[in-house]
């Protein structure tokens, strides 16, 4: 059974194209309506298709929550996620089904591989190769395009992964979950056409430093001893330095400068802080794993 799962916020102009080229793919199609303030959640209702509705905007990742929800309520097989603006052919998604009975856990369609052609702006390159390599990083999966929304989730995917960010970071949560729970990770080659999305509907800053902002936070979890410890060591570096620097001009000049004085104090705290943070989270994390 293939569910179709669409997470929609104020696409009335796109989400009839997107729901009527996907049904002939699909056994179920779920459109979580998040919030939209027009006629998305109507017209997705008169073509056949379940829709969820929050009251107010929640975010992608809260969407994207409520249709892996109905994924494991239904007894899906394969749950596939695409955008509502059209900017993804569900022409594509017998190509990510196919991965998904290859044995692949998660399938991406993705811009950056094999003959997959990405068309978006610059910036927008920039953005998702960045993250995706800090994200490949944290993973060790080579993933090329960790920022598509275009994917498929098989049946252990369903049953085990529920996005906990409200946000655009939850596509980044969910790839760092699926490497700590020994998922199958592959990528397929799709088209994007952007010509059809109506743009950004977040400020391109807020949403880069929103996906980088879930990557920390969870790589900091996973790693806090390595995370925390890191940043302290850089800091207690640092407090040295301007430490003996201003040993050197009182030696030479028999004066303390106070703003060398202050940055080496404040930075040597701030060192000692963040390792005793590490420790203490490091021994609460394991702790808890250990349960």
């Amino acid at each position: 059974m293939i569910l179709v799962g669409i997470p929609a916020y104020n696409e009335e102009a796109s989400i009839a194209k997107v729901i009527v080229l996907a049904r002939q793919f699909a056994d179920k199609i779920v459109v979580c309506d998040d919030g939209s303030k027009d006629l998305t959640g109507k017209i997705a209702e008169g073509l056949g298709a379940e829709v969820v509705a929050h009251e107010s905007n929640l975010g992608y990742g809260a969407a994207l929550r409520e249709l892996f929800d109905k994924a494991r309520e239904t007894g899906a097989d394969v749950l596939v996620t695409l955008d509502a603006d059209g900017q993804h052919d569900p022409a594509f998604i017998p190509q990510l089904v196919s991965a998904i009975q290859a044995g692949t856990d998660v399938a991406i369609g993705s811009r950056l591989v094999g003959s997959a052609t990405f068309t978006g702006s610059t910036r927008r390159k920039l953005g998702v190769r960045m993250i995706s390599k800090a994200t490949d990083v944290s993973t060790d999966q080579g993933i090329k395009d960790a920022q598509s929304g275009f994917r498929a989730y098989g049946k252990r995917a369903i049953a085990e992964l529920r996005p906990a960010e409200m946000g655009m970071g939850a596509s980044v949560e969910i790839l760092l979950k699926s490497a700590q729970l020994g998922l199958c990770v592959t990528e397929v080659p799709v088209e994007v056409n952007y010509s059809t999305a109506r743009g950004p509907r977040m400020n391109p800053i807020m949403h880069g430093a929103d996906v980088l902002g879930s990557l920390i936070k969870h790589v900091s979890i996973k790693h806090p001893l390595l995370f925390y410890g890191g940043i302290g060591a850089c800091m207690l570096l640092v407090g040295l330095l301007f430490g003996l620097w201003t040993l050197m001009l009182y030696a030479q000049e028999g004066r303390v400068v106070t703003n060398l004085a202050l940055i080496s104090l404040s930075t040597l705290l701030l060192g000692v802080f963040s390792v005793f943070t590490g420790i203490i989270l490091f021994t609460v994390v394991t702790a808890v794993r250990g349960r």
